[in-house]
């Protein structure tokens, strides 16, 4: 664990410190959100830009997919991105520890979510035991995930050799199963519905273990929230709203054409398994997760000292969601 934290580490310093062509710089009254997940956690994102949520609120937004979470990590600290949508994760807490002046500004998944699909022979977690798990990155939200159902469960990839293999996002993991390249991997509603379809075994719900953990979030630097409060203010507006929009019962066929094209789904009725679970993922008041930050923290500085030197409290931001909370939203 330890020199997997030391490299993960060293590769968001270097990935921090060097500019990516894949995403260009914005004008400051634009807005560049990137994402590193491909999941019905991002429904937000492809609602309100799909239906005009963002320039409802004067916002000029592009949302765009990248590689893993510490592409997105480059971006944010380069000033390429204002905003990152992602969560605690050792990518994340990795590149603060070392320097990046970052903190979660509103939190819209406030738990460990998601489901850990396995082959058909593995019927409980100790059966995983010497077998090949599938995650995106090393540091990531698939592998900050993984861990924290590993824990739970009493394992340890070393000792219990688990192979780590870094295949890309979830949609390739989902097909990276059939072609028995893994025999496992996390994986969020959307997938896992498509999966069971395919023979696979869910082997556990990751929401039903109750995990602390501050899931999908804002993360921007201080110094553009110092910089441009109002622009911050007019995104989280039309985040609280967007969500208002996809948890109203009505919007149901609005929303799954939405997931399914941000999801690059082949068929809207693929996007019904995530969409089901909306409305017991996100939260009306989107304040960041002190307590779910603290346990990843708690987490990953068993074995690194930068981590471990972290307060959660000072990775936050509330000063945005606690204005909105006096307008009523929450």
């Amino acid at each position: 664990m330890i020199n997997t934290i030391e490299r993960m580490l060293g590769l968001c310093l270097l990935l921090c410190a060097t500019a990516i062509p894949a995403v260009a710089a914005v004008p400051l009254n634009q807005l560049l959100i990137t994402f590193g997940s491909l999941s019905e956690r991002e429904t937000v994102l492809f609602v309100a830009k799909d239906y005009g949520i963002f320039n409802k609120h004067g916002l000029d937004v592009r949302a765009v997919h990248v590689r893993n979470g510490a592409v997105a990590l480059s971006a944010l600290a380069n000033g390429e991105a204002q905003f990152y949508m992602g969560a605690a994760t050792g990518s994340t807490l990795g590149a603060v520890a070392n320097g990046l002046d970052a903190v979660f500004i509103t939190s819209l998944i406030h738990t460990l979510e998601g489901t850990f699909v396995v082959a058909p022979t593995i019927k409980v977690p100790a059966d995983l035991r010497g077998k090949n798990i599938g995650v995106t990155s090393i540091g990531g939200g698939v592998w900050m995930r993984s861990m924290l159902a590993f824990e739970h469960w009493g394992l340890e990839p070393q000792r219990d050799k688990i192979t780590l293999r870094v295949v890309g996002d979830e949609s390739l993991l989902a097909q990276a199963m059939p072609n028995k390249v893994i025999d496992g991997a996390y994986f969020n509603y959307t997938f896992a519905s498509v999966l069971e379809r395919q023979g696979f075994r869910v082997l556990a719900d990751l929401a039903k273990l109750n995990i602390p953990y501050q899931n999908t979030a804002l993360l921007a630097q201080r110094k553009f929230l110092n910089s441009a409060p109002d622009t911050v203010e007019r995104l989280l507006r039309a985040l609280s709203d967007t969500i208002a929009f996809v948890l109203e019962p009505r919007n149901k066929s609005l929303v799954l054409r939405s997931m399914a094209k941000g999801l690059r789904l082949a068929q809207v009725e693929d996007a019904t398994g995530g969409y089901d679970r909306l409305g017991s993922m996100y939260q009306r008041r989107i304040f960041p997760n002190v307590d779910g930050i603290r346990s990843t923290i708690r987490f990953l500085g068993a074995s690194n000292d930068k981590i471990r030197a972290l307060k959660a409290e000072d990775l936050i931001d509330e000063r945005f969601v606690k204005k909105l909370e006096a307008e009523g939203r929450f």
